[in-house]
């Protein structure tokens, strides 16, 4: 039994903390096609991440990381706030940047 629990102690211990695959910002002050360009743009250069969207209607901005990395909550946010924008809550998505995508052709139809 002591030994099954070492096992499982040290599989645990190795295993990567769990991290989001996508992280969704909900953002004040984007108004413009040039404002969720201007944030692509920015978030799209950083080394973790795969893809970017910004819907501007429902304020949000899905960040989505490349495989086997992981997002910066705090690089991510200061780049949208150093931008010029009001960041009101970044929190963990399980929602894919082409799922987002979907959803919004599918609300504007």
């Amino acid at each position: 039994m002591r030994n099954i629990i070492i096992s499982l102690a040290l599989a645990a211990a190795t295993l990567p903390a769990f991290a989001a695959n996508s992280l969704k910002a909900t953002v004040n002050g984007m108004v413009c096609a040039f404002c969720a360009q201007g944030i692509e743009k920015t978030l799209s250069k950083m080394e973790a991440t795969k893809a970017v969207f910004v819907d501007l209607k429902g304020k949000v901005v899905l960040v989505e990381a490349r495989e086997g990395r992981s997002l910066d909550e705090k690089a991510i946010s200061a780049a949208i706030v150093d931008a010029g924008y009001d960041v009101v809550r970044l929190e963990p998505s399980t929602q894919s940047v082409e799922e987002m995508k979907a959803a919004a052709r599918k609300a504007k139809k």
